[in-house]
């Protein structure tokens, strides 16, 4: 299992980012808006994490990993088949692969196919 993209939705990204370029020695990229205007930096393995503020006001803060897969549609099937709630199906996000988002024991995670 390898994490791809790390997502991290904070109401102060300009906080969380400047804290992991201080402990981490990363630099954050602009906003990206493919990637819901999530600044990103490179994940040592070759993913990326992505801190970005919530899209709408019911949007809770949350660090949310997205995991590679090979196939998402059967990852997202076999979550269902575990008892998983999809909360976003797959989807293309141009330039960058495929994402989904399942809820397990309340927690969300994410599947990624590059």
């Amino acid at each position: 299992m390898q994490v791809h993209y790390l997502e991290i939705v904070t109401p102060d990204v300009e906080a969380v980012c400047a804290a992991y370029a201080r402990i981490h020695g990363v630099e954050f990229s602009e906003p990206e808006a493919a990637l819901g205007n999530a600044r990103t930096a490179a994940l040592s393995g070759g993913g990326l994490v992505g801190v970005r503020a919530p899209m709408h006001e019911m949007e809770e803060p949350v660090v949310r990993p997205y995991c590679l897969v090979d196939d998402i549609d059967a990852a997202a099937q076999a979550a269902t088949d575990a008892g998983a709630e999809i909360a976003h199906p797959p989807m293309e996000i141009p330039g960058h692969g495929k994402f989904a988002i399942f809820i397990q024991g309340g927690v969300h995670h994410g599947l990624w196919q590059a």
